[in-house]
Order: C-alpha cells, then sequence, then structure tokens
C-alpha cells in the first residue's frame, strides 16, 4: 500500500491550538472591565483545578494565560467627565437618523449585542471627541451621526 494512503492514527490530524491573540495597542479598562477580567481569572482558575480531560485542560490553561496577561497590562483609565465622547462614556448618538446608545469600552469588555463596543471599533473611532450636538462623519458618509447626549458610565 502506498505511504499515501497509510494512517498510524488521529492524533497526527489534531490541529494545533495556538495561544488567543492579544489585541494591539494599549489595554484600557474601565472599572468594571478590570472586575470582570478578575472574576475571570478566578473563574478559570477554579476550572483548572478540576478539568482531568487533557483538552480541556489545554483550553483552560490556555483562557487562563490570556486572562492573566490581560490583567498584567491592563490600564485602568479614569471616570471621564463627560463632556467629551471618551473612552468609559455612554454616548447617545443617531447613526442615518436611528438613534442608538453605546459604551466605549475595552477590549475584553466589548460585546456589540450588549451595547458595548471597543474603542478600537471604527464606529467608537469616529465618536471619540465629540460633543454634544457635533456631527461626525462615518462609513464615508459625511455628517453620518450626531452627538445627542454623553455621560460616564
Amino acid at each position: 500500500m502506498s505511504v499515501a494512503f497509510r494512517r498510524d492514527g488521529d492524533e497526527e490530524h489534531i490541529e494545533p491550538k495556538f495561544e488567543v491573540p492579544i489585541p494591539p495597542g494599549p489595554n484600557l479598562v474601565t472599572a468594571r472591565g478590570l472586575d470582570l477580567l478578575k472574576s475571570r481569572e478566578a473563574e478559570l482558575a477554579a476550572l483548572v483545578a478540576t478539568q482531568t480531560e487533557e483538552t480541556a485542560l489545554n483550553a483552560a490553561k490556555r483562557d487562563l494565560r490570556y486572562v492573566q496577561q490581560r490583567l498584567a497590562t491592563a490600564q485602568l483609565v479614569p471616570v471621564p467627565d463627560g463632556t467629551v465622547a471618551a473612552f468609559g462614556c455612554r454616548v447617545d448618538f443617531t447613526l442615518n437618523g436611528n438613534p442608538r446608545v453605546l459604551d466605549i469600552v475595552g477590549h475584553d469588555e466589548a460585546d456589540a449585542g450588549e451595547g458595548r463596543i471597543a474603542f478600537t471599533a471604527p464606529l467608537a473611532r469616529a465618536l471619540l471627541g465629540c460633543e454634544a450636538g457635533d456631527f461626525a462623519d462615518f462609513g464615508g458618509q459625511p455628517d453620518a451621526i450626531e452627538v445627542t447626549a454623553i455621560r460616564p458610565i
């Protein structure tokens, strides 16, 4: 039989598991984001202690290393005053006439479904520095965003 058709086992075909990628740039966090990271670290440490199956244990250890790295590099940003859209603010705005509300947060706290976007997201970058009543360009459209209110979260 040709060597091309020989298969010794499934182990040689398992995809390698890589480290969870760290987002580029500074690791800015809100107080809530820092608390979430600390809670996640405790959950993962408890999970690592209870895992007996090698694949699950390795996955839990990998996730724990990621969270520990994020905690080690976390930069807690002071609560903004809310006069301009900044990291840690909730921004009310209209986008193409549709009202929206978003919180500008760090990467690990971001959850678009919950209305929290990372400060590096294109929409967040368009909002940063705006004041209530300002218009901003977005998606190649001039004045697509009108900021209506800003407050700290």
